[in-house]
């Protein structure tokens, strides 16, 4: 096997008295989407700020691409390659589409403040190549008729749609993705899982992906982890975890 992209290993969380994650371990390789999904509680979300570096485990670790990062500085992950996106909109409202896409490249500037005082040579040659992968990302997005349009003003699809571009615009080698569908309709739902999947398997980024909606879930991934109370009970294929007791009891609290 290949060194996986992204792999956690006995990872343990606390708040308190409250156990998030008990000895979470998993692992996901390039050209690969994960899913992970679980009742509300699971641990899911803890999990995945574990991984993008919000929170800190009190055991276990984090490595990327076989390289240990638990113990780095949160904005370290971005810059390593570690795409992030959010249940909540995290768009500015008041900057317009590509302005917004824009911000993503911050990770990436190599020019100093002196040489963006003077605006000129690298610093404009640097700007210049973020405006069009910039573009680059819109028309991927099919948002080019909206690109000057204020993203306050747009449906909430639309805006996380945006939200995906600014993550898109870091250069991730790993998309990590919280509850994108939340607050869709049947139609952004279905555009929006095509993205992630031309993701994945046209730019080659891996994707660990926290999702309630396990139509959208059964049909995209790769392989499924099923959470409860913090730790994995199932993983594998999407017809194996659909088939597992286990799985049926945590969700329906019944035997299958």
């Amino acid at each position: 096997m290949t060194t996986p992209s992204l792999a956690a290993s006995g990872l343990v969380l606390s708040f308190g008295a409250i156990k998030a994650l008990d000895g979470v371990s998993f692992a996901v390789h390039r050209d690969e989407l994960l899913s992970i999904i679980g009742p509300n509680g699971a641990g899911k979300s803890s999990l995945l700020n574990c991984l993008s570096g919000f929170y800190r485990p009190q055991s276990g670790s984090v490595c990327f691409e076989g390289q240990d990062i638990t113990r780095l500085p949160v904005h370290r992950y971005a810059a390593l390659g570690i795409g992030r996106t959010f249940q909540g909109i995290q768009t500015y409202g008041s900057m317009t589409v590509r302005e917004n896409i824009l911000c993503g490249f911050h990770t990436r500037m190599r020019c100093g403040l002196f040489a963006g005082l003077l605006y000129w040579g690298p610093s404009r040659r640097e700007e210049d190549a973020f405006v069009r992968e910039a573009e680059a990302i819109i028309e991927f997005l099919e948002l080019e008729e909206l690109r000057h349009a204020h993203v306050g003003e747009l449906p909430y699809g639309l805006r996380k749609r945006v939200d995906l571009g600014r993550a898109l615009a870091t250069d991730p080698k790993v998309l990590v993705m919280d509850e994108p569908m939340a607050g869709m309709n049947p139609e952004e739902k279905s555009d929006l899982a095509r993205y992630i999947l031309d993701i994945k398997e046209g730019r080659h980024i891996p994707v660990v992906l926290v999702e309630h909606d396990m139509d959208v879930v059964m049909d995209i991934s790769d392989r499924v982890m099923v959470m409860e109370w913090g730790r994995s009970i199932a993983e594998g294929t999407p017809d194996a975890v659909r088939a597992d007791p286990r799985v049926v009891q945590a969700y329906l609290g019944v035997e299958a």
